[in-house]
């Protein structure tokens, strides 16, 4: 006969919970809270339990983050039990107390997630479900989700999150999208709307607002006069606002495509003109980061105001000259140069703050930077190209070619912290 394995053992145990409170969880969750010394959780969730889970009940200060080492600190040596709206790890407290204590330390009983719940009231298949969260996080970051015919759920900060997300479908593009709002997942109060039109949005004789707890579900239909905004780099010029300062869509493409963003990894873009190549690395996935530089200030409000179009309100955009505006910047995957190239040292400088297998990409129209680049392939390799591009134009009666200027590109991936290069080595044309 087998013997029982023993209850892991943690200095925190995190209990997920759902809108039907404690009849929902079970028994492991709920021996948990019956045996904690103290029960750390959010107001709505502490009133949750019953009686009988006689520990202390410690609601979380805001801001939240901060306060947790000196909040466990506090309790040190008892039993901590944490409770968590459904699953702590899927946007919940337990990946900060993972990240705070170390995974080891922490000990997760999870719940069904609003996600789960959701998808299985609407009959949607969860892996083909895209879920994004505004609790916390600007509505703006939905932008970058939208595509025609794609189903989306959005995790609600509040009770004004569905008419946030109506507004700003409207405004993108895609007013007639289908919203209904899931309230009180699980719980004695569960109600889902009604399938209502963005564009329709607020629906008449809803009667009250919705309750705080929701989800918002989205089936994105684009209006048919609305521009179509593609899944890779290589966006429609017409999609930024710019003052001619904009590497141009099929450079764009090829840019991108030299600097290969990964998901996490961080993008310097120095002289970021529209900050068109910063905001499409971030597109590609929601865990890429770039930090735009840029002199000019109207610039840098334009290049802002792009991003937040565009879906990726978190590019931080920084207004000055480099390379002195680099300095204290946390290090790049990658570095995109796409102006002042003749700022003396900024070329080295850019090189230098890579680590090894960093990627340095940068693009030139003018003879002086063309020669700085070639310099830069001779000691670092790297490939150099020439990207050409003609647009077909009408000519009287007819059509022809209209040859757009050359574009000089230099890419290469930094092999090692050394910042010198040996011709003909990895990386170098031969």
């Amino acid at each position: 006969m087998t013997a029982a394995r023993p209850a892991p053992t943690a200095a925190v145990t995190v209990v997920g919970i759902g809108a039907d409170g404690w009849k929902g969880i079970p028994g492991t969750s709920r021996q948990a809270l019956l045996g904690a010394d103290v029960v750390i959780g959010g107001p709505r969730q502490l009133d949750l339990l019953p009686p009988e889970c006689d520990g202390d009940r410690v609601p979380w200060p805001s801001p939240l983050r901060p306060a947790v080492p000196g909040l466990l600190a506090a309790h040190a040596g008892r039993r901590i039990a944490v409770l968590a709206s459904g699953d702590p790890l899927f946007y919940g407290i337990g990946r900060t107390l993972a990240e705070v204590l170390g995974a080891g330390s922490v000990r997760v009983l999870p719940h069904p997630s609003s996600v789960s719940y959701a998808c299985a009231r609407l009959g949607w298949p969860l892996e083909d479900t895209e879920v994004v969260t505004l609790v916390g996080r600007p509505t703006a970051r939905l932008a970058a989700a939208l595509h025609d015919r794609r189903r989306l759920l959005v995790l609600s900060a509040d009770a004004a999150t569905p008419g946030e997300v109506a507004a700003l479908l409207r405004d993108r593009g895609f007013g007639p999208s289908r919203i209904r709002v899931l309230e009180q997942l699980g719980g004695d109060r569960e109600r889902t709307s009604e399938a209502t039109f963005a564009d329709d949005w607020p629906p008449p004789h809803t009667g009250d607002d919705p309750d705080p707890l929701n989800v918002v579900a989205v089936e994105c239909r684009r209006a048919p006069d609305a521009l179509r905004l593609g899944a890779v780099p290589g966006l429609p010029d017409e999609a930024y606002e710019h003052d001619g300062q904009l590497t141009k869509r099929h450079v764009r493409a090829a840019t991108l495509g030299a600097l290969a963003p990964a998901p996490g990894e961080l993008l310097w873009d120095v002289g970021g003109g529209s900050g068109s190549i910063a905001v499409e690395w971030m597109r590609t996935h929601p865990a890429c980061r770039a930090v735009t530089v840029e002199r000019d200030p109207v610039r840098a409000e334009r290049i802002i105001r792009n991003a937040e179009r565009l879906g990726v309100p978190g590019l931080r955009v920084v207004t000055g000259a480099a390379p002195a505006a680099l300095a204290g910047l946390p290090r790049p995957d990658a570095v995109f140069v796409g102006g002042g190239l003749t700022a003396p040292g900024l070329l080295d400088a850019c090189w230098e703050a890579l680590p090894a297998g960093g990627r340095l990409v940068a693009n030139t129209v003018t003879l002086e930077s063309e020669a700085l680049l070639a310099d830069a392939r001779r000691r670092h390799g790297g490939e150099l190209v020439r990207l050409a591009v003609a647009h077909a134009v009408p000519v009287g009666g007819f059509t022809g070619w209209r040859q757009a200027m050359p574009v000089t590109q230099w890419a290469a991936q930094k092999t090692s912290e050394s910042s010198e290069a040996v011709p003909g080595t990895a990386g170098a044309d031969t």
